[in-house]
């Protein structure tokens, strides 16, 4: 008996303590919450800034109006004056505190300062106002699909607004008044709950290369009416991004919510969410691998100085690869490495590939990070798509050498890119670099993370060297500017729909870098579907040289002979 008596009092006792400690801030609340009425303080939403402190997403204040239909003694004066001052039906709204069975309606968001002093002026009971605030864009559409935008109460719904919204949303408190049972306000103690604003995001974009990088995809998209014109910039000793740009774009003041499918298309980043056949921009990888190969020792591979095979095509399990030019009148005959990149001769490429091999080459595509996503701090990457090893053909193999039956996304290109060139170093990219409090006091760091080794530092500067190359003598000639060793390789690409070549549809590309010795700014432009011409040498390399110029003006950097 004495016991379950003992028992008895350890479960009241265990029920006490649940009740008074482990719940009884939560009961209270709850108490609370019967007896009072909430005014919301909005925490403030954390500013979004550029590398060096430009701002790229802010606050306006503003204000949401709330009505509480049982504390309202005149439900059609009412209802007519909100109806006038918010331009509302007055008849639906009467109807609605009339009938309504919830506590407090929501009656409008984001208002201006004016309309909250009409509201002052009329006095009326059960109406009331808190402060919110409306996210602003100082720049319009500038980086619109990297910040993306929030909902209307706030909440990050695409791009780094969406990806770091438990920084940027702060947590709001509220004011609470003691009301009666019908929710009217009764004399009494307040209760205040401090909103905690949220933190500011720190970007790796420099808003002076970006600006002149949204100037060129725009002067693109203005002169060859593509489906889009977009471009990356990163920094290959760290790939922290520069820029990412992309036209056509909309403003961010003014987003097109009532129109989802347009919506859905502007917003998507595509340099990082889409895939495409990258054409002959991939032979910097198919040369890079051979590159290293040979100075290991490796037999398979090719020297700089070997001699390819003039002949315009080559014939792999019963499948023909062509090179672009027709080889009459002694053109592309005994070509080097450095002069099948300058020509972008895609049967040498099959060489190297085929020579290699499957395992050494996809060896290299594991080293480049393909067909897995790169790690970016941004929702929706994709992964790229490549054949597995198991099941790929000899004529698959020759095709992947020069940039076919493989597909990348452009992030992925240009990280692959910066490590072939930067000594042979690939790092986890980034758009963001620091997470600070409102006063900016840093936070967090997010660190610059090396994830593997590619090539060594002696291949990658040769492969550097026979890139400037390309662009001092060949198809990369419209990226050239004097004095300041430019390098980089160009594509056109053939799009494939349906499993089949899309007549007349191309990708053209160049992915570029300065200075080539020690690169410290590389772009890779895409341009889809370009209307009027389509080599990647006519269309995205003047583009290129357009932005480096640009960067070159902006940060007075000097020529190399100067230095």
């Amino acid at each position: 008996m004495s016991i379950a008596v003992a028992f008895l009092f350890l479960l009241i006792f265990a029920r006490f303590f649940q009740v008074q400690i482990t719940q009884g801030e939560k009961l209270r609340y709850r108490a609370l919450d019967q007896w009072t009425r909430e005014i919301p303080i909005v925490a403030e939403r954390g500013k979004i800034l550029d590398a060096n402190g430009v701002v790229l997403a802010d606050n306006s204040p503003s204000w949401s109006v709330f009505v509480r239909p049982n504390a309202v003694k005149d439900k059609d004066a009412t209802a007519a004056a909100l109806g006038k001052i918010f331009d509302l039906n007055s008849s639906a709204l009467a109807e609605k505190l009339r009938t309504t069975k919830v506590s407090e309606i929501t009656l409008a968001r984001h208002v201006a300062k004016d309309k909250t002093d009409e509201l002052d002026k009329m006095d009326l009971p059960g109406v009331y106002y808190a402060r919110d605030n409306t996210r602003v864009y100082p720049h319009g559409n500038m980086l619109s699909r990297v910040i993306g935008f929030t909902s209307t109460d706030n909440m990050g719904l695409t791009g780094l607004e969406k990806f770091y919204d438990k920084y940027l949303a702060g947590i709001s408190g509220e004011i609470a008044y003691e009301t009666d049972l019908v929710g009217a306000e009764v004399e009494g103690k307040a209760y205040y709950l401090p909103a905690t604003d949220g933190m500011d995001l720190r970007l790796t974009i420099d808003y002076s290369i970006q600006a002149v990088a949204e100037g060129a995809m725009e002067k693109l998209y203005e002169q060859y009416s593509p489906v889009t014109a977009q471009v990356i910039v990163l920094d290959p000793q760290n790939f922290d991004i520069l820029a990412m740009a992309e036209s056509p774009s909309y403003d961010l003041n003014d987003v097109p919510r009532d129109d989802p499918e347009t919506l859905n298309a502007l917003s998507r980043n595509n340099l990082i969410s889409d895939i495409y056949e990258p054409g002959s921009t991939f032979k910097i990888v198919t040369a890079a691998a051979n590159i290293e190969e040979y100075m290991r020792g490796n037999t398979a591979a090719f020297s700089l100085s070997h001699i390819f095979n003039s002949s315009r095509t080559r014939t792999v399990d019963g499948t023909t690869v062509k090179c672009w030019s027709n080889h009459a009148n002694g053109k592309h005959s005994h070509q080097t490495l450095a002069e099948a990149l300058n020509n972008s001769c895609n049967p040498c490429f099959t060489d190297i590939a085929l020579s290699l091999g499957k395992e050494t080459f996809y060896d290299y595509l594991e080293k480049f990070n393909f067909g897995k996503p790169t790690g970016i701090d941004f929702s929706g990457e994709a992964q790229g798509m490549l054949l597995a090893e198991s099941a790929v053909r000899a004529c698959d193999l020759a095709r992947i050498g020069f940039g076919q039956t493989v597909a990348v996304t452009a992030l992925q290109l240009a990280c692959a890119g910066a490590a072939a060139v930067n000594g042979g170093y690939y790092y986890q990219p980034r758009l963001v670099k620091e997470i600070r409090t409102p006063d900016g006091a840093i936070s967090e760091k997010i660190p610059v993370s090396l994830k593997n080794r590619t090539i060594s530092e002696e291949a990658s500067k040769a492969l550097a060297t026979l890139l400037e190359g390309v662009v001092e003598k060949g198809s990369g000639s419209k990226a050239y500017i004097e004095g300041y060793k430019v390098a980089g390789k160009t594509g056109t690409a053939q799009k494939f729909e349906n499993g089949a070549i899309a007549q007349g549809k191309y990708v053209s590309s160049f992915l570029g870098f300065f200075p080539a010795d020690r690169p410290q700014y590389l772009a890779l432009v895409i341009v889809d579907e370009p209307q009027g011409a389509y080599y990647g040498s006519v269309v995205a390399a003047p583009a290129a040289r357009e932005i480096f110029q640009g960067i070159i003006d902006a940060k007075d950097i000097q020529p190399y002979e100067t230095r």
